[in-house]
């Protein structure tokens, strides 16, 4: 049996079945079943439970471990994920024809005092006992990457920033779909979120490109990047230039300075702990929650031991499991924040007549045995690890390092949760998938990892580690948590991640508001 911190997998004969906790009433197939199959899993004291499966189950989807009444809790991770639509038998398939996300029995499953004791028990960093080569910036943060930015205030110059990146090796840019037609508060999330990935540490200088007559002027976002950063920042506007052509050539003799300047730059030796260490994962199946999730939190606990700080988001994703993290703030106040930003979601979504689990999971997600939202959350926050939560910061703010398990606000969507989080200062994001996704992003490096060995072989293009040996084996979950922080090591110091290798840049911003 794996335990509640999926640390213990001891080397035993194959079993076709796992359970998380010994409170589970459901247990995952970890191989295909067919009606009449015994399905085994391993117990406490490594003992041998069965039940036989009574319909053919999909792959990482759960079967009932003993009878639940139509009304009663469906327990996975030792919590509730669902509520049971009618009676279920043991060796029933369990999913979305007999079970629905609820909010009537969030706390139907009793947490004992010690294990919420321990999970906010704060761990004191040791000394830091890994160190990268990574690029010292005059503002005193460290970058992994050195690129030069041609950032696009706005829509009317993505087209131009993009010519302008290709015509010259070492700059990065992205397609910026906002910067006008936008009200206040919106805009200045754009701002906010331009100035955030202009200052991150990877990127040495930047060249802001704006039209002229947009709602982010080129001043507007220089001034907010100039707030956060020290770094040299040159200025384009196209209309004040003559035109898109002359704009891509003064932008290319301009973008070959700064690299050439950039290309000065050398690596040093910096501790682990000056890393600002992102999470996130997409494409989930249940396959994230019992294998690759859990491997990145004991990486983020890792972490935190070193002194770096590791970043949490995907707000949407923490919907059903928000009072389970909330245990383990570090105070009430934050504790209340972290509640506040889940509440705050749920209610902005009802705001168009849509509710949080109208969406969520996917039609992806559910083929890949996820059931509810409850389930997906809770499979999401184990990238979290078991870290004292110290801090809840909004979408692209600044995240200050040394700050160990934090939780940034952002939405659930890939490009867009990822973009928030390296805005805050990520140099670095390690991001799980079950089925398969491309996501990358200009300005960090997104290093993905499945424990579903389908899909680290049918998207090897994609995948940078194959974890599936944490639901498999041999390996132990020590192993291969010390395989995965070696491979971290290698990107900082410049390994490609796949998705650098493959030029994938998507980056989304997100709207409080539609365009006026």
């Amino acid at each position: 049996m794996l335990d509640s911190r999926g640390l213990t997998r001891e080397r035993q004969p194959m079993r076709n079945g796992v359970i998380i906790d010994d409170r589970d009433n459901v247990v995952v197939a970890i191989y295909p079943l067919h009606a009449g199959d015994e399905v085994t899993y391993a117990l406490p004291g490594g003992e041998s439970g069965h039940v036989v499966a009574n319909q053919d189950v999909p792959l990482f989807h759960k079967v009932a471990r003993q009878d639940i009444k139509a009304g009663q809790a469906v327990v996975k991770y030792g919590e509730f994920i669902g509520q049971a639509t009618c009676d279920i038998k043991a060796g029933d398939h369990v999913h979305v024809h007999n079970c629905a996300s609820s909010d009537a029995l969030k706390d139907a499953v009793d947490v004992d005092a010690d294990v919420q004791n321990e999970a906010a028990r704060p761990s004191a960093p040791v000394a830091c006992t890994r160190t990268f080569m990574g690029y010292r910036r005059s503002d005193g943060h460290v970058g992994i990457r050195n690129h030069v930015l041609i950032l696009p205030t706005s829509i009317c110059a993505s087209d131009t920033t993009e010519r302008i990146a290709r015509a010259v090796e070492g700059c990065v840019t992205f397609h910026n779909q906002n910067g006008c037609s936008q009200v206040d508060a919106d805009q200045q999330l754009t701002v906010d979120t331009l100035a955030g990935l202009a200052s991150n540490p990877n990127i040495h200088s930047v060249l802001a490109v704006s039209l002229g007559c947009e709602g982010c002027q080129n001043d507007l976002v220089v001034d907010a990047i100039r707030k956060r950063t020290n770094k040299r920042i040159e200025t384009l506007i196209i209309q004040q230039v003559g035109g898109s052509i002359k704009a891509v050539e003064e932008g290319t003799r301009l973008a070959r300075e700064l690299v050439r300047e950039a290309s000065l730059e050398v690596r040093t030796e910096c501790g682990i702990d000056e890393l600002i260490f992102g999470t996130n994962c997409g494409g989930s199946d249940t396959s994230s929650g019992l294998g690759s999730n859990p491997l990145i939190g004991e990486v983020s606990d890792w972490m935190v031991s070193q002194g770096a700080t590791t970043v949490l988001c995907e707000t949407p994703e923490l919907f059903g499991g928000e009072h389970i993290l909330a245990r383990r703030a570090a105070t009430k106040e934050i504790g209340d924040q972290l509640l506040k930003i889940v509440y705050d979601y749920e209610a902005y979504v009802q705001k168009f007549g849509a509710e949080m689990r109208e969406g969520n999971p996917s039609p992806g997600n559910m083929a890949g045995g996820l059931t509810t939202l409850e389930e997906k959350s809770l499979g999401c926050i184990h990238k979290a690890g078991h870290s004292t939560i110290n801090a809840v910061y909004p979408y692209a703010a600044q995240l200050d390092a040394h700050k160990g398990l934090v939780v940034m606000d952002t939405p659930g969507n890939d490009p867009s949760s990822v973009g928030g989080i390296i805005a805050g200062g990520c140099q670095l994001v390690v991001f799980s998938t079950g089925l398969g996704t491309p996501t990358g992003n200009a300005i960090a490096p997104v290093l993905r990892l499945t424990a579903n060995g389908r899909t680290a072989k049918t998207m090897a293009d994609n995948i940078d580690f194959d974890a599936q040996a944490t639901i498999y084996g041999p390996q132990t979950m020590e192993e291969l948590r010390d395989q995965l922080i070696d491979q971290i090591i290698r990107v900082c110091n410049g390994e490609p991640t796949c998705a650098e290798a493959l030029g994938y840049t998507e980056t989304a911003l997100p709207h409080l508001c539609n365009y006026m």
